[in-house]
């Protein structure tokens, strides 16, 4: 993978955080048209988010535990913290 795509794909597990975010919110922030720069699909491939279905319908994307293994290697710990925190009920 591109250090570029690498280093996106960082930031996109650190934008969706601790908490699932909508699909379509997700979808809309981070789409791009541009081949060259497969953030959202890298993603996928290599299981670093989850997409979990909700029961009126949709889904929401959660950083899986391979997602958040990757950025605790790969940022620095207080970068990395918040995926940490247990999410509120």
């Amino acid at each position: 993978m591109s250090d570029t795509v690498d280093a996106l794909v960082l930031d996109l597990l650190e934008w969706i955080g601790p908490r699932p975010r909508p699909y379509a919110e997700v979808l809309e922030a981070w789409r791009t048209s541009c081949p060259r720069l497969p953030v959202w699909e890298t993603a996928e491939e290599r299981g670093f988010i989850d997409r979990q279905p909700v029961p009126e319908g949709g889904a929401r994307v959660a950083v899986s535990a391979a997602g958040a293994e990757h950025l605790r290697q790969h940022r620095r710990p207080r970068d990395c913290a918040r995926l940490a925190q247990k999410p509120l009920a």
